[in-house]
């Protein structure tokens, strides 16, 4: 969720040097990333400032064609879509998985 998010977190608090490290933790000989990539006001269907990779992800374009605020909203959750980014970070699935209760 955005909120514990590094990119969301720098870019809220105008912090060039996080958005540095952070552009060098991200990049690899594959996929440059720089400082000005680590700029994001949030992933959700609202947001025009996204980090570089959101604007490319799969799981984004997905909520934003669905209408939907964010996964725990959809009414096919979980999907497959998520089995990689749940495996990184637990926290988010138990995030969502509250959400898609409530519904």
């Amino acid at each position: 969720m955005c909120n514990d998010c590094p990119a969301f977190i720098a870019t809220e608090n105008n912090d060039l040097e996080q958005k540095v490290k952070l552009s060098q933790e991200w990049s690899s000989s594959d996929y440059q990333v720089s400082p000005e990539d680590v700029n994001c006001t949030g992933c959700n269907i609202g947001s025009e400032t996204v980090f570089k990779f959101c604007k490319e992800c799969e799981i984004r374009m997905c909520g934003i064609e669905r209408g939907i605020e964010n996964c725990g909203y959809c009414s096919e959750y979980p999907c497959s879509k998520l089995d990689i980014p749940f495996n990184n970070s637990p926290e988010n699935k138990e995030r969502l998985d509250q959400i898609n209760k409530k519904l």
